[in-house]
């Protein structure tokens, strides 16, 4: 619930969680953004930084190191090998904890 607080109070906050998301995002690398939705009550990161997913490539299409719900592409990664490593990690966490994420990014295209 938002409630009336002092401007510096509330730039601070917005300040320190800048911060965070800057120290937790994958920098100078295309990426995604966060591939699937929280699931409720846990985090699709930690998910599948938890199964061991946390740098799995296919091709040059990589679970981020630095945030394992975001996919970078390191070099020339095609959409195929994305699709491939979105299927790999989904599968994974599902075989692990039952729970099967749902992409939120949108899929566009034959391939």
């Amino acid at each position: 619930m938002l409630r009336p607080r002092p401007r510096a109070e509330i730039q601070a906050e917005v300040a320190a969680l800048r911060k965070r998301r800057a120290e937790r995002e994958p920098k100078k690398v295309a990426s995604n953004g966060s591939t699937f939705k929280n699931p409720p009550g846990d985090f699709a990161g930690r998910l599948i930084e938890v199964t061991g997913c946390k740098g799995w490539r296919e091709g040059d299409a990589v679970c981020s190191p630095v945030h394992a719900n975001w996919l970078v592409n390191t070099g020339r990664a095609a959409a195929a090998e994305l699709i491939r490593l979105i299927e790999r990690v989904r599968a994974e966490v599902h075989r692990v904890h039952g729970v099967t994420l749902e992409l939120e990014v949108k899929i566009i295209g034959d391939d």
